[in-house]
């Protein structure tokens, strides 16, 4: 089920009417509240929300989906082009992003583009025949866990493919076209915000945020890399 969000009627009607064309069941509203209660009872596949509604803005609504444990991904709609707005609803935890006015034909691909990471992720069954350490830092591909020191680390599919893909270089420098291009599967168009957003949610999120990080290392001018 694809939940979409907005309080532009007329844009809602339209996304909606475009997924359904493409084969997606859909769920429309137009107050983020009333969408929050359909999330908490019903199972979503993948949200579309937007940023500027009257009752709650899409950032709140996002970083409530992923407070309440919620993982699908999330993709933002937004008349609002600054890279700050970008960045905070990356970091909060969207998936993608998306500026209006835009093509329809290019919602439905980053739909499609989404949902294929997301089956991905959560589609293989526990194993334990090959999995990734660095000093308590347990990265399981096959799977689809991480845990650090024993402990769970809840990603998105995207910050995984991420620390997944760094892990499998490690002790190489990855540039942040080739980390853009290995987890997005698209070529690379951005600068280097979306990722770098995604990077400060991992650090986050495994604690390692201090000017020396112990795993995820910035390389300035040139990427990532974990030593």
């Amino acid at each position: 089920m694809i939940l979409v969000v907005d309080d532009e009627r007329e844009i809602a009607d339209l996304v909606e009417v475009y997924l359904q064309n493409s084969g997606f069941d859909v769920c429309k509203f137009y107050r983020a509240t009333e969408a929050l209660d359909y999330i908490r009872t019903k199972v979503v596949d993948l949200a579309i929300l937007d940023v500027m509604m009257p009752d709650m803005d899409g950032f709140t609504m996002c970083q409530q989906i992923r407070e309440q444990g919620f993982m699908f991904p999330i993709i933002m709609l937004t008349a609002r082009v600054e890279d700050v707005d970008k960045i905070r609803g990356l970091t909060i935890g969207a998936d993608d992003y998306i500026t209006k006015p835009f093509n329809m034909l290019e919602v439905v691909a980053r739909v499609r583009t989404q949902l294929r990471r997301y089956t991905s992720y959560n589609a293989a069954e526990p194993a334990r025949e090959k999995q990734l350490e660095i000093r308590g830092l347990v990265v399981e591909p096959e799977a689809h866990r991480c845990t650090l020191n024993g402990q769970p680390l809840e990603l998105t599919p995207t910050e995984f493919n991420i620390l997944q893909y760094l892990c499998e270089k490690q002790g190489t420098v990855v540039s942040t076209e080739e980390l853009f291009e290995a987890v997005w599967k698209v070529h690379y168009f951005d600068d280097n915000n979306t990722v770098m957003a995604h990077i400060s949610k991992l650090r986050a999120k495994m604690q390692d945020t201090g000017r020396r990080p112990k795993y995820i290392r910035t390389v300035w001018g040139v990427g990532y890399t974990i030593d």
